[in-house]
């Protein structure tokens, strides 16, 4: 096999469909207009097609013409709720956008069946094809697993690879590592419950504004004197509210944060000291709290073993200047953790930065303005195809 030659020769078409989903792009879990484009572009292949009955999902099953092991192959699909302003000929015009980069992993990964789908013959084993909707906050790995993903083949996978677009890395360059690779992501929410009034008397109410003001500040001293500096922890106040007339004191004010560990240890110490640390607070001004850290995705753990075969394959594919170890875990959160959680299995990030853009000025994923380069997708397909070659041959 020469992949890279091949996902040359297939790239216009994975490009074409990359755009075609970025001008349409959906979000959440019900992404009807994705999940049929997917099933157009996969098509004539020798898959095993399934949908999801929860949700939007595809999951695609390629059976090698020889008896083998399973590997699984995941591209996610949903967008964010943000208006783009990239000025692209492509640009999205319905008020989402794929700021993310879920229409390269999506279009890389049918790129990745195409590509293995030729080989079929040759395989000796399966390939679980892994589209999945509702990424962005909502679990929608959880609903495919409880749903059967990882016995679609008829067994569990040995093994699990995703990739994940990033612009702030430069164009071509995948990184990963051995064990945390990203953190858990939780959400916290605190209300506070005063006693309304007018805003000329505030001896006469119990005012839920200030305290909520210094919970906010609670949080930032408690990251730096509660918290092990060696196993970091970010708390993030995103959302505040109170209110709804200038000279009104309100019966409750609300805040919302993302709160994002590295470690399960940190997840179980904040869980029971940040609503007691609200609840302290309040207690102290008259009010009373309520208080709740949500669990929402598990810390990415990259298997050790997995992740050097990763780096080597993609050396070898490649070239040992495109594979680079990550050093520090990254902050952000993936719900294929919850893969990796059943699974040995490699979490990789990949630069998609294009060459108009310097390292300092590049907008981050999320951002309105950020662009990815659509010149990578060949490469990703080819690299996901060899990763489930080399336990397939």
């Amino acid at each position: 096999m020469d992949l890279v030659r091949e996902s040359a020769g297939i790239a216009p078409g994975v490009v074409e469909l990359r755009r075609e989903l970025h001008r349409n792009p959906e979000v959440g879990l019900e992404l009807p207009k994705t999940q049929g484009l997917v099933l157009d572009a996969i098509a004539g292949l020798p898959l095993e097609v399934t949908t999801g009955h929860e949700v939007t999902s595809v999951v695609g099953v390629l059976r090698g013409g020889h008896p083998g092991p399973t590997v699984l192959l995941r591209g996610d699909m949903d967008a964010l709720p943000v208006i783009e302003a990239t000025g692209l000929d492509y640009a999205s015009a319905n008020g989402n956008m794929h700021a993310c980069g879920h229409d390269l992993h999506t279009a890389g990964l049918v790129g990745a069946a195409q590509l293995l789908s030729a080989h079929r013959e040759e395989l000796h084993g399966n390939v679980i094809f892994m589209f999945q909707p509702g990424e962005e906050g909502l679990g929608g790995a959880g609903y495919m697993i409880r749903e059967g993903l990882l016995n679609a083949s008829g067994e569990k996978p040995i093994a699990a690879y995703a990739v994940h677009v990033w612009a702030l890395a430069a164009k071509g360059v995948f990184q990963t590592r051995p064990g945390t690779m990203m953190a858990s992501s939780n959400r916290l929410h605190i209300t506070v419950h005063g006693k309304g009034g007018h805003g000329s008397q505030p001896e006469k109410s119990v005012d839920p504004v200030p305290v909520v003001a210094e919970i906010v500040l609670a949080l930032q001293s408690y990251v730096t004197r509660r918290v092990n500096l060696f196993d970091p922890v970010v708390i993030t106040v995103t959302q505040l509210s109170a209110g709804v007339a200038i000279n009104v004191i309100p019966n409750s004010a609300t805040l919302g944060a993302t709160v994002r560990t590295l470690s399960d240890a940190s997840l179980e110490q904040l869980s029971h000291e940040l609503p007691a640390l609200a609840e302290s607070i309040a207690s102290a001004h008259g009010c009373t709290v309520d208080a709740t850290l949500a669990r929402q995705y598990p810390v990415t753990i990259n298997d050790a073993g997995r992740t050097a075969e990763t780096q080597s394959k993609l050396a070898d594919l490649l070239g040992p200047e495109r594979v680079e170890p990550l050093a520090n875990p990254l902050m952000g959160a993936e719900d294929f953790s919850m893969v990796l959680a059943e699974v040995p299995g490699t979490f990789i990030m990949l630069g998609a930065r294009p060459d108009d853009v310097s390292e300092d000025e590049a907008p981050s994923n999320h951002s309105s303005i950020v662009r990815f380069d659509d010149d990578v997708l060949a490469h990703q397909s080819a690299a996901l195809a060899h990763l489930a070659v080399s336990h397939l041959t």
